[in-house]
């Protein structure tokens, strides 16, 4: 989503824009293409083999780091506002290639699926050493399983899991035959389970989004991408309570506005670029701009 995300950023003048999960890098070079010469575009990611990867060019400044702390990653190059910021949430398309990083179902690879350094446990650790209630509960909450405990007992019975062509046969396996037949790979719920334990991306999100807000100078632009439904979620949750609407008890006071949601409903990629590229075919952009 390329062209919707440098149009919402296009109404910015000058400043930093951060590109929080650099990745590929495709939507900072985007940006700095599509948006006038006084933007500069601050990537991080957590996996240094992104930043490595990265090819040198003017306005561009890069930095490993989780964007959970991207006030902080700010604060340590004297940036006090920015004028947006970009969240590509997930897993990115060379981490999902590269078998030795362990995320994809695919391919065999070792059970790692870290990010970044920072992560404090592997998968392998994850799926070996949890007990199976609370592997269940991982599974269901953070994979939205409907057979969560089927496939966490059938994990512990299969341990040691070493590698996740292991893993994806023991999935499958704990998967009815006939729910197997449909709904894409079944182990896709699973590794996307594990691998937001592994790298506690919820609470880095929630983190990365609060931070993010306060940091945007007024008129700038917080834009999100997310895949899959509990992303979502979180990022239309923390953009109506910056609106003033929540679920939450109403205060004796109301909050002050702290932001104007851009998009009333996520936008969708079309279906060209869903052909070009399958995976965008879960995507949900919402956006907001920070309140004067």
């Amino acid at each position: 989503m390329l062209e919707e995300v440098v149009d919402l950023f296009r109404p910015l003048e000058c400043g930093v824009v951060v590109d929080a999960t650099y990745g590929g890098g495709g939507h900072a070079a985007a940006l700095l293409d599509g948006l006038g010469e006084g933007i500069c575009v601050l990537g991080i990611d957590r996996d240094p083999e992104a930043i490595e990867r990265a090819p040198g060019r003017s306005r561009l400044d890069l930095a490993v780091g989780n964007f959970g702390e991207i006030d902080e990653i700010l604060r340590m190059r004297e940036i006090s506002e920015v004028a947006g910021v970009l969240f590509d949430l997930g897993v990115s398309g060379h981490q999902l290639d590269t078998a030795r990083r362990g995320f994809s179902y695919r391919r065999e690879g070792p059970l790692d699926m870290r990010m970044g350094p920072d992560a404090a446990d592997s998968a392998e650790e994850v799926v070996n050493r949890t007990p199976a209630p609370q592997l269940a509960r991982i599974i269901r909450n953070l994979g939205e399983e409907r057979f969560a405990h089927r496939v966490a007992r059938a994990i512990a019975a299969a341990r040691p899991i070493t590698d996740t062509e292991h893993l994806a046969a023991v999935v499958k396996k704990a998967i009815p035959a006939a729910t197997r037949r449909s709904g894409g790979h079944p182990a896709r719920r699973t590794f996307q389970a594990v691998r937001m334990a592994v790298n506690d991306e919820l609470a880095a999100l929630s983190s990365g989004l609060d931070r993010g807000i306060r940091v945007l100078r007024p008129g700038g632009r917080c834009v999100a991408i997310a895949y899959h439904s509990l992303e979502d979620r979180l990022v239309k949750h923390r953009f109506r309570r910056g609106e003033g609407r929540s679920s939450e008890p109403v205060l004796p006071v109301a909050p002050p506005v702290e932001l104007v949601v851009l998009t009333p409903r996520p936008m969708r990629p079309d279906p060209e670029e869903v052909a070009r590229n399958p995976r965008a075919r879960s995507a949900r952009l919402r956006a907001a701009e920070k309140a004067a």
